[in-house]
């Protein structure tokens, strides 16, 4: 085989040599592997180059399949093998951790040797970025969250398969900051967030990653992340301080390179359990029997935005239509008025306990007492009905707050004045699926334990692990700023929540703080 291809470009070089000479242009003429030309070459030598009595008709199962082989040796993977998904090596598990921002996190592997991060998944952004070879980074000890996480750092030097990316790079977007075209890259994101910001610059490793079928093979990729010298702002103590994960429609982010680089399809799921474990899957389309809205995609700047048409608030339809964007980076949900007065109006009026004077400590506006035999089920329901005609259940539209001596709930609902968000708290309950192919939003009521294959979640989930809604103490706890280096973690240091200061919001939208004890809504 190997001389039936040298030969076969030989005799191409020749004609296309020999017809071209006189006016000095080289010209190939180009033929598939199983044209009419490439056959008569192999017939004139007698079937050595390739057997003819083998040779595939045209259009034919065996046509493609040999056309498949061929691209699947030059490629260096099998083509086949991109309908299964993709997991991070030491598995598809994702947590909400209440006491860093109530944001759902998991643990990442790059480099060689491998190093261990507790990254934050955010659907609202692009950039995967880590800790390295900090300035200002979060810190290791004396704060909230180092006596439960062990954190890793990013050592582009630590790294035989780490390189830097240069400023001739197409996805290098800060050129203009480049003292040379082969200079580092820069980088810097700041988010809505309060002076919250990342920079540094861009490295490309290996992302260690498994397959999600029965062999668990190992892939390693390469991609392109921040190496995050300096943080400010959240990502010092209440979100995020061991790096962020950017899930979005960007060239930069993971997901499009996995895509790009044939690894996966163009698509990937989230699971968002109401106990506060998930599952993220590359490459997942989603199945059948989902509901789906379109995309709105801005070509300039492509989201995962979507249209609502129609909101139900117990037994109040209002008929108001907008955009918004679904962000698992943020913790809770966010509208824009006049939807966010008409639907939190509408709640306000069906609930029948008392509503409790407004609080700074909280960015909720609608609170109300609640006695201890209180029937949950008597809180006004909600729904979306999205564009297409879809609709999306909102299964935890409250979260349950605890002072020292009696039970809040509130409206877990956010005024905001840019723009419409869907939140995580109202993609609890439901696996969704960011189809970037397709360019559809996919969800489907789902419990996340069941699926195939439960080995990447540790042993008695519901007792053992995070739970979905529990922050709290009041100002036990201070925020310090370092620079001190952090240490590797492993889904073992994930541990129970004890009662911190810290509440949400979000990682990329606002980060709000409050100090009250969160409970779970189940």
């Amino acid at each position: 085989m190997p001389n039936f291809w040298r030969i076969v470009l030989i005799l191409l070089f020749v004609s296309g040599f020999c017809a071209c000479c006189n006016a000095r242009i080289f010209t190939f003429t180009m033929h598939h592997r199983f044209s009419e030309p490439v056959k008569k070459w192999s017939e004139t030598s007698a079937g050595k180059l390739y057997p003819v009595d083998h040779w595939p008709e045209k259009g034919s199962y065996e046509y493609y399949a040999e056309l498949a082989d061929r691209d699947r040796v030059f490629r260096g993977r099998k083509l086949s093998e991109i309908d299964d998904p993709l997991a991070f090596s030491d598995g598809n598990s994702t947590f909400r951790i209440s006491s860093l921002g109530f944001l759902h996190y998991t643990t990442v592997q790059l480099g060689t040797p491998g190093v261990k991060f507790m990254v934050a998944l955010d659907t609202g952004s692009d950039l995967f970025w880590v800790p390295c070879d900090c300035t200002r980074c979060a810190a290791t000890d004396g704060t909230v969250f180092a006596s439960e996480f062990d954190l890793g750092i990013y050592n582009p030097n630590g790294s035989s398969t780490s390189k830097r990316v240069t400023c001739n790079n197409s996805l290098c977007t800060h050129r203009n900051q480049c003292p040379g075209t082969f200079s580092n890259c820069p980088y810097m994101v700041s988010y809505v967030s309060a002076e919250t910001s990342t920079s540094g610059i861009l490295v490309e490793d290996v992302l260690h990653l498994t397959k999600e079928d029965n062999h668990r093979d190992l892939v390693g990729a390469y991609v392109i992340f921040g190496c995050g010298q300096v943080q400010s702002g959240s990502f010092l103590d209440v979100a995020a301080p061991n790096g962020l994960f950017g899930l979005g429609m960007e060239k930069i982010s993971v997901p499009s390179i996995l895509s790009r680089e044939g690894f996966t399809a163009d698509s990937f799921s989230m699971c968002f359990g109401r106990d506060g474990i998930g599952r993220i899957s590359f490459g997942d389309k989603g199945s059948p029997d989902q509901e789906e809205t379109p995309f709105n995609l801005n070509p300039s700047h492509p989201t995962y935005n979507i249209t609502v048409t129609q909101v139900r608030v117990g037994t109040t339809l209002i008929d108001v239509e907008f955009t918004a964007l679904f962000d698992s980076g943020t913790s809770f949900t966010y509208l824009v008025d006049p939807t966010y007065t008409r639907f939190s109006d509408s709640f306000h009026s069906q609930v029948q306990d008392r509503r409790r004077p407004s609080d700074s400590r909280i960015p909720f506006e609608y609170c109300y007492d609640m006695s201890a035999d209180a029937n949950t089920s008597l809180i006004p329901s909600m729904s979306l009905t999205m564009r297409g005609g879809s609709h999306f259940a909102v299964f935890d539209p409250i979260i349950i707050i605890s002072t020292q001596n009696e039970l809040v709930y509130c409206l877990a609902v956010v005024k905001s004045t840019e723009l419409n968000i869907i939140g995580q708290n109202f993609m609890t309950g439901y696996r969704v699926v960011f189809d970037r192919e397709r360019l559809i939003l996919g969800w489907k009521k789902f419990d996340c334990y069941d699926v195939e294959d439960h080995n990447t979640f540790p042993a008695n989930p519901h007792s053992d692990t995070v739970p979905p809604a529990v922050a709290a103490g009041l100002g036990n706890h201070s925020a310090p700023k370092s620079n001190k280096k952090t240490r590797n973690n492993s889904p073992s240091s994930i541990a129970p929540p004890s009662y911190h200061s810290y509440g949400p919001l979000v990682s990329c939208i606002g980060f709000l703080v409050f100090s009250f004890v969160i409970l779970p809504f189940l």
